[in-house]
């Protein structure tokens, strides 16, 4: 496997100013979930920096695949904000979304200074450990879902995203001096992560781990033998039975539990279970997408359109206390509109692609960014599916801070192999 180095400035100012990018993406990966809003800390830092380029701007040769990245994340933001302005809602409602236009400075920040890679994945260990071990301190003191310091199914989610995250660092891991130290310290990562989304009860994370195991397959499958690609297979069935199987996971209770309540919804008898007030919130949110499908119903009406529902006895009347539809996708399309779930695909489907394209790299440091960037939009996918993540400061946070992240590393890899293919191509005769 090829391995190409960073091209970096070795001046004492910018050793200093990468030595701080490390220590923010560390902070933001190790107490995202141990401490109150430990999702803020290192985003605040990068956000700081990246302010200071406007005094001192480091040269940047951005490509199209940059300004693609950023405009997804403009493009998202302008939509949700011009719906704001139309249907009359005040500032407050847009705290959330302008934190995606907050995290493009904290970009080119990393992209000028990026972090040392063994802070970012050692972070993540840590963070993903921390998370298992606090879930299983909660379940010792009698808490029926572990959720930290957020509500449980964010905690789940962030969690499952942090172990994932670990799992992408296992082609960084093999190149290292240390193999085997760093290939345990992430393993032990992703099962603390799991193991936090498991005693967490979120029942919507689950379901993308295939997605999860198809996007490590593009990235590291190919490498390995038909045999050692067999028995990771009979290892993450044997995982997935013994967490079933443990009682203690509460993991075969959740799934005879959804099966339960979507058997009652669909008899009619009981319709206000945990399935079944997503269901309602489903049907709701759709029937409003089609009443206003062009702008949608803004925040503010959103709630008024839900309980008209009720009166009409289109919905149970229990979903009037949720000002969301628990679907990101269909929650954006009754408030937003068309524009705004095209601007959300837009915001997830364009980086994906992105980080997609470099998962067959041969540099496994670049591959192992890649599939973390893509593990990023995968997830948030799977979680939009049963959560509006974005109604949460850490689902806002995690997405847009996590995505400037590993492009803007990614960005300095992608223009070390450009630099090094430039060095080695012949030069070219002068014409006569």
């Amino acid at each position: 496997m090829t391995h190409v180095a960073l091209p970096l400035s070795d001046s004492a100012a910018d050793q200093r100013r990468r030595w701080l990018t490390s220590a923010a993406v560390f902070v933001f990966a190790a107490l995202t979930l141990v401490v109150p809003s430990g999702y803020s800390l290192g985003p605040a830092i990068l956000l700081l920096a990246g302010c200071s380029l406007a005094v001192r701007r480091p040269r940047l040769a951005l490509d199209t695949a940059d300004w693609r990245l950023m405009l997804a994340l403009v493009t998202y933001t302008a939509v949700v904000v011009a719906g704001a302005l139309w249907h009359g809602q005040g500032m407050s409602t847009l705290d959330r979304p302008l934190r995606l236009w907050l995290a493009l400075p904290a970009l080119l920040w990393v992209m000028a200074y990026p972090p040392r890679l063994g802070g970012v994945w050692a972070g993540l260990a840590l963070g993903a450990m921390g998370a298992g071990g606090f879930a299983l301190w909660q379940r010792g003191q009698g808490v029926a879902r572990a959720d930290g310091y957020m509500h449980a199914i964010q905690f789940g989610n962030i969690s499952l995203l942090l172990g994932v995250f670990c799992l992408a660092g296992a082609g960084w891991a093999w190149q290292q001096p240390h193999r085997r130290a760093w290939l345990w310290l992430l393993g032990l990562g992703a099962a603390g992560g799991l193991l936090a989304s498991l005693l967490s009860g979120s029942r919507g994370g689950w379901v993308g781990l295939p997605l999860v195991l198809w996007v490590l397959y593009r990235a590291y499958g190919k490498g390995f033998s038909p045999k050692a690609r067999l028995l990771a297979l009979m290892m993450v069935a044997a995982l997935a039975l013994a967490a079933y199987s443990l009682p203690q996971t509460g993991v075969k209770h959740r799934v005879a539990q959804a099966v339960d309540d979507i058997a009652l919804y669909v008899s009619g008898e009981k319709v206000t279970t945990s399935v079944g007030s997503r269901f309602e919130m489903w049907q709701g949110a759709t029937h409003l997408a089609l009443e206003k499908p062009l702008m949608g119903w803004g925040e503010r009406d959103y709630s008024a359109g839900m309980a008209d529902m009720v009166e009409r006895g289109i919905v149970h009347p229990s979903i009037k206390q949720f000002d969301h539809a628990h679907n990101q996708f269909l929650d954006t399309l009754a408030k937003q509109g068309i524009p705004g779930l095209a601007a959300l695909l837009l915001l997830f489907g364009l980086p994906l692609r992105l980080f997609s394209r470099h998962l067959k790299d041969p540099d496994l440091t670049v591959r192992s960014l890649a599939a973390a960037g893509a593990l990023l939009c995968v997830a948030h996918i799977d979680f939009g599916l049963t959560q509006a993540g974005f109604n949460h400061n850490s689902g806002v946070m995690i997405y847009a801070f996590w995505l400037v992240i590993w492009w803007g590393i990614l960005y300095r890899y992608r223009r070390a192999q450009r630099c090094a293919a430039t060095a080695a191509s012949p030069a070219r005769s002068p014409r006569p």
